[in-house]
């Protein structure tokens, strides 16, 4: 079997340096990848990386920012109402096709970067969803049977909404989950070869340490492969996008009082063998 290895980039914001974790060590993967970017993942990179695990020298991450895993995908598609529960929850009929909307690439940051709350926002809200990130071209795939040997790898996802501005301010949903900092991601990118079946992933999300989402990805409306063989019918997915895959029950939105995210709020999120991530809500 494969060493198991994971993907991320420490440092500033701007300036991440790629590197590897795998047996415990932290790698510098510079040798074999100017960065985690389209061009990576287009390239190959994942088999390189695989390929010189026992040849890349150790990196010293101590104090380093934890970055997003990969760097600036060239979009970010998301589909809406993809669990039951959560369609049920905030009163929406299930969806006969996937929902899809899009979301501004800039509003990735690392996974315990701080999330600004919108100048006049009094309805934002969290989602832990499934990130997934596409490692080769897909387009008009023939069936969802060929949809998963496109994915490179998975990873937590924050999809923070403003739901005022998403919901109640007319057009589209794009402008309230377009705000500066509303895609945290990662820790790491974990390859797809390390992730035995997308869809048996436990989901859980709190807020100031009181557990709000508890779901599983075996209750998607449609699986990862559905997703991304119905996305390739309408767009080409190209090495490096990232794909949201939808929210379980849970969100401030479905509660009892709306308990929206104020400043000093605490997120803490987590998938299944992906990791666990964290972040502080402050005004913008």
């Amino acid at each position: 079997m494969t060493e198991l290895f994971t993907l991320a980039r420490l440092g500033a914001p701007g300036r991440e340096v790629p590197v590897v974790r795998s047996g415990g060590r932290l790698l510098d993967a510079r040798g074999v990848a100017f960065d985690f970017d389209a061009a990576f993942f287009a390239d190959g990179g994942i088999d390189r990386v695989r390929e010189a695990l026992g040849d890349l020298p150790e990196f010293d991450g101590d104090g380093q920012r934890v970055g997003a895993p990969i760097a600036r995908p060239g979009k970010i598609v998301c589909i809406g109402l993809n669990y039951r529960d959560h369609a049920e929850e905030t009163g929406a009929a299930l969806p006969a096709e996937p929902v899809v909307f899009m979301k501004d690439p800039s509003t990735m940051v690392g996974p315990f970067d701080d999330v600004l709350i919108p100048r006049g926002s009094t309805k934002t809200d969290w989602e832990v969803e499934l990130g997934v990130v596409i490692g080769t071209t897909a387009r008009y795939l023939a069936s969802p049977d060929e949809a998963l040997a496109h994915v490179a790898g998975y990873a937590v996802s924050h999809d923070v909404s403003e739901r005022e501005f998403q919901l109640e301010r007319g057009g589209q949903w794009d402008k309230g989950k377009s705000c500066e900092t509303f895609n945290p991601f990662g820790p790491d990118l974990v390859p797809a070869e390390h992730v035995d079946d997308p869809q048996q992933l436990g989901l859980r999300l709190s807020v100031n340490g009181e557990s709000r989402q508890d779901g599983s990805t075996a209750n998607m409306l449609f699986s990862v492969a559905h997703v991304v063989w119905y996305l390739s019918q309408f767009m080409v997915l190209h090495p490096g996008d990232v794909i949201n895959t939808g929210t379980p029950a849970g969100v401030a939105l479905g509660l009892p009082g709306t308990p929206y995210l104020r400043e000093g709020d605490t997120v803490e999120l987590e998938i299944d063998g992906l990791g666990r991530a964290s972040q502080r809500m402050v005004q913008a």
